[in-house]
């Protein structure tokens, strides 16, 4: 008669049981998990569009700001004339000033015809760039630039309305060590807000100006 065949202790199979149990809980935990819903939904809202603005897209809506003296600003103040739209922050340290620069050598090379165009820089930091922040800023640029900031609210509405993509970016532990990452492109609007079309924001004065003349006629 054959011997019987060993018994396991019960005591070893639940130890089996419990790291078999650990082992495949650690494989989950390790498993990427999808974004959290708000996360897809800001992501998704605050998109980066770039090169695949254009005429014919939904770009832009009302607006609804304040200017550098304070006072409210709608679309109505905009409807005499073109309008060159540029999102970024007073406290960037190369892309913002380099385009500005580029804007207001642009705006020389059209000499008259840059009266049919008004320059407008929105800032994506409200929390810093009070009325008074980008007046200053704006002028540094130029008296044809005008600045416009908002409460977080007015700026997200608008950034969304002209698909621009902006986010805060810490850099330390104080309330203002960080810096703003945002998409740099311009945005040519009609006299109705109507977009007309995206202006590469890396080109030169020179270029620029030239974009602007075959898109104004």
């Amino acid at each position: 008669m054959a011997d019987p065949a060993p018994r396991i202790p019960w005591v070893m199979i639940l130890a089996a049981g419990a790291a078999a149990i650990a082992v495949l809980a650690s494989i989950y935990l390790l498993q990427p998990k999808p974004p959290a819903e708000t996360e897809t939904e800001t992501a998704s809202a605050n998109a980066p569009v770039g090169c695949v603005l254009s005429p014919g897209k939904q770009i832009g809506g009302p607006i609804d700001l304040i200017d550098e003296s304070g006072a409210a600003v709608t679309q109505k103040h905009f409807n005499e004339g073109m309008s060159l739209v540029y999102f970024g922050y007073t406290f960037c340290p190369d892309v913002c000033p380099t385009t500005l620069n580029a804007v207001a050598d642009a705006l020389d090379k059209l000499g008259p015809a840059a009266a049919r165009v008004r320059p407008v820089f929105i800032t994506v930091d409200p929390k810093r760039d009070t009325p008074a922040v980008v007046k200053q800023y704006a002028a540094a640029f130029g008296p044809a630039i005008t600045g416009l900031t908002g409460t977080p609210e007015q700026i997200a509405q608008v950034a969304r309305a002209y698909r621009v993509y902006y986010a805060e970016h810490r850099t330390g532990p104080g309330p203002n060590d960080y810096s703003m990452d945002h998409s740099s492109i311009l945005y040519l609007m009609g006299p109705d807000g109507a977009f007309i079309a995206p202006i590469r924001a890396d080109q030169s004065g020179d270029e620029m100006a030239a974009s602007l003349k075959k898109l104004m006629g």
